[in-house]
């Protein structure tokens, strides 16, 4: 039987006297992908942004594994094994493709801020960082500056970020958004190889243009 990754109950955020999230309970299970769907306001990215800490929920809980993480902030999740996208893209657009992932793989290293030591040298942060690149698409881009990339190639890039930090359950927010029926094939193919490799997968959408959607 699968396993439960990340559970939330009866999570409930209001805003003053609107409530953007209301009740909700969801159980997110390895090596699945679940989807949200619904139209614009209708509190997708507010649930999203609870699972991940970036909000903190007025009641309910949330548990990552073993660990209850309600209102835990978001860097001390993210260190037990979540990763998340946004709908807005999150890089570094002057840095190449290469360092955007090895500084997301360096975050998890131990001492990662050492000053005085070439950050080349971590082996096991570039071994990570090779990976996501690979899994990604991106491998053959890795030299190419990030800002001069296409945006579909920006969205991937930063769920590589996240796939360097070696997630355990991958939050993506709107990954189709803006993308053109091509690009979002080619993103639907990446979510569909991620839950092979990836623990879990959830997918926050308003609508999509593809031919095919992921399947759990």
């Amino acid at each position: 039987m699968s396993e439960v990754l990340l559970s939330a109950k009866n999570l409930t955020k209001r805003f003053g006297g609107l409530a953007a999230v209301n009740d909700v309970s969801v159980d997110l299970w390895r090596n699945h992908i679940h989807a949200v769907i619904g139209p614009n306001g209708a509190g997708k990215s507010t649930l999203t942004n609870l699972l991940s800490g970036d909000l903190p929920p007025t009641s309910g809980s949330i548990m990552l594994g073993q660990h209850d993480v309600t209102g835990w902030r978001p860097e001390k999740i993210s260190g037990r094994g979540l990763g998340r996208s946004y709908q807005k893209t999150n890089i570094f657009l002057p840095f190449s493709v290469w360092e955007n992932v090895r500084l997301a793989s360096q975050s998890r290293q131990p001492n990662a801020a050492r000053w005085l030591r070439n950050a080349a040298n971590f082996v096991a942060v570039n071994a990570r960082a090779e990976r996501a690149l690979e899994l990604s698409g991106l491998k053959d881009r890795k030299s190419s500056i990030a800002g001069t990339i296409s945006h579909g190639e920006q969205r991937q890039l930063e769920i590589a970020m996240t796939l360097a930090t070696e997630p355990q359950v991958l939050l993506l927010d709107e990954p189709l958004a803006g993308m053109g029926v091509a690009e979002a094939e080619r993103m639907v193919a990446l979510l569909l190889t991620l839950k092979k490799t990836t623990a879990c997968c959830w997918w926050n959408t308003t609508w999509t243009r593809c031919s095919r959607w992921p399947t759990s």
